[in-house]
């Protein structure tokens, strides 16, 4: 009988060696630009009770919760009637009592609520997590897959929407991607809401031209009329969120478009007291854009909204986030406003795959490796191996005391770029041979060289 081949789910992934270096450059670039601006690192769970996270993504994004099944018999306590068929949802709740995190905000939102009286607030965290959502999988869309949160949480000042936008722009600028920042404001779509007649149904509204870019607006429009919009409504939404010109000059139409809404006023405010920050920053790489369709699905956001799209990649968002004015009140901590964004990985990661973007020098986690001769040759080296990793430099001795021509083609697939190289006449002379394994130069240095020579062609 023949053996199934080991698989995995659909939508996760393995990384070897080679994607993990660069994710982990990824990671550690985000989390240097985390750490300049005054944010501390939090981890939370995998799993979260579902009574902190249903609720808190909208019917959508509840439907794409992992949950968990209680451990046990757990089918022994559940009313014969839920297991029918069309009860599926009823009986999941039944049988689960926990889930797999969806996002980062919602659990972080539970965080400073359980933690309160131990936190300083204004509170400013960042968090590197994966994060899971049953989803359908597709090119940039994955089940599992890695979120750097980054939130400041107990200020209602605009000064930290500002200084997202410094970070968003400097860690796409040390990743060398190019950058579109969409910016939108919650209370600007309520207002609009409101002017169309809507005001009730500002989050189906919301939920369909957040749709824009992947369904295009005929398909949008069409699903506002199944969501109750009606055409006369349909109509007066076109010319907004289609609105051309510079930021300020839709800010200005806006404020006449808006005059019957004291909300849709205020998020204007906001976003021209946002631009005056921005403008003060100085020029940014980051071209920043009011764009009137961002409508960012979530339900917890209240005000500014963020959105992130590489320019010269198709795929979707690569960042994006918003201000949530009550966000812990859900969980008994009211009127605590907080804001911030996450960066996808995953998506960063396939971005910069394709533009070929990954340094070169990230090919290998080795820097240097000692051949093996045997065992006097390898007892010779290891004194100055020690020397070399204890100045920062990777190195490894290559196990097996092999052939020179097998030891280098292992160097080569490694992408290691230098090997040194110690016989009998280097212990003889007390020296070593180094060969530079790029450039096939090959060099003899003192033994006591290696270091000064390793650092200076690094």
């Amino acid at each position: 009988m023949a053996k199934t081949k080991p698989s995995i789910p659909k939508g996760t992934r393995d990384f070897g060696p080679e994607q993990m270096v660069r994710r982990n450059y990824i990671f550690d670039t985000i989390r240097r630009v985390f750490s300049k601006y005054g944010y501390s690192p939090i981890e939370t769970p995998a799993m979260e009770n579902l009574s902190t996270l249903l609720g808190k993504y909208g019917d959508e994004g509840d439907k794409l919760l992992f949950k968990i099944l209680n451990s046990g018999d757990f089918i022994d306590k559940v009313e014969p009637s839920l297991l029918k068929p069309g009860n599926s949802n009823a009986a999941s709740l039944a049988i689960c009592e926990k889930g797999l995190r969806y996002d980062l905000t919602v659990p972080f939102a539970r965080f400073v609520v359980q933690y309160q009286n131990e936190i300083t607030f204004p509170f400013k965290r960042y968090q590197i997590q994966p994060v899971w959502r049953a989803d359908r999988p597709q090119k940039g869309r994955y089940r599992e897959f890695y979120q750097c949160d980054v939130d400041v949480i107990g200020s209602n000042s605009l000064l930290n929407e500002a200084e997202l936008v410094l970070i968003i722009n400097e860690v796409f600028e040390k990743l060398n991607v190019r950058t579109l920042l969409k910016v939108n404001n919650r209370k600007i779509l309520s207002g609009i809401a409101k002017v169309i007649g809507h005001a009730d149904k500002l989050v189906d509204i919301t939920v369909a031209i957040d749709k824009i870019e992947k369904i295009g607006i005929d398909a949008v429009n069409a699903e506002l009329r199944e969501r109750g919009i009606d055409e006369a409504a349909i109509q007066k939404l076109q010319p907004i969120i289609q609105l051309q010109g510079s930021n300020a000059q839709k800010l200005s139409t806006l404020r006449n478009v808006l005059q019957g809404s004291p909300i849709g006023q205020k998020g204007i405010d906001e976003m021209e007291e946002l631009f005056r920050y921005i403008e003060a920053w100085g020029s940014l790489s980051t071209q920043v854009e009011l764009d009137l369709s961002l409508a960012r699905g979530l339900n917890y956001y209240t005000g500014a909204i963020f959105e992130v799209k590489a320019q010269d990649a198709e795929i979707g968002s690569i960042c994006g986030g918003g201000r949530y004015d009550d966000l812990t009140g859900i969980f008994g901590l009211p009127n605590v406003s907080g804001v911030g964004v996450s960066f996808g990985a995953d998506r960063i990661y396939d971005v910069m795959l394709q533009l070929n973007l990954f340094p070169e020098s990230l090919t290998s986690t080795t820097q240097v490796m000692f051949a093996n001769f045997g065992t006097t040759e390898v007892a010779y080296c290891m004194p100055a191996a020690r020397k070399l990793r204890d100045a920062g430099i990777s190195v490894e001795i290559y196990p097996d005391a092999a052939k020179l021509k097998k030891q280098f083609e292992y160097a080569n697939k490694r992408n290691i770029r230098f090997m040194v190289i110690a016989g009998e006449t280097e212990i003889q002379n007390r020296q070593l041979s180094v060969k530079n394994m790029a450039t096939g130069n090959q060099v003899t240095i003192p033994f006591d060289g290696i270091e000064e020579h390793i650092k200076f062609n690094l």
